[in-house]
């Protein structure tokens, strides 16, 4: 069956920079559009990043954008987010989600991680 496990989470002071993975199995990864969400106490989860199957489209939540970058290595199928100018607001439980489509929107995911945690340490 399809899992996806999320890791690099971790304490990080703002201003600095964190990288987080996602290990897909169990599916043909490269033939799945990836994204990350992420979930802050108290509120909803919401669309970080997506990034189509090839890697020829990628799609950024607008408080993201020129901070964080999604990109993948199908050959190890692993999905990163390298994420950097952190900001308190940021902390959150980041989570992998997989679809099969080639559109990199934030919708119709299918199948998701169970998270790892980002934290501010300022």
């Amino acid at each position: 069956q399809v899992q996806l496990v999320e890791s690099g989470g971790g304490l990080v002071q703002a201003g600095g920079s964190l990288r987080i993975s996602c290990a897909g199995s169990g599916y043909t990864f490269s033939r799945y559009t990836m994204g990350w969400f992420r979930q802050a106490p108290g509120k909803e989860r919401e669309f970080v990043a997506a990034l189509s199957w090839f890697g020829s489209s990628t799609n950024y939540a607008d408080s993201v954008k020129a901070r964080f970058t999604i990109s993948r290595d199908n050959a190890k199928n692993t999905l990163y987010l390298q994420m950097n100018s952190l900001k308190p607001e940021d902390t959150a439980v980041y989570y992998c989600a997989a679809k099969r489509s080639e559109l990199a929107s934030s919708i119709s995911f299918d199948y998701w991680g169970q998270g790892t945690q980002v934290t501010d340490s300022s």
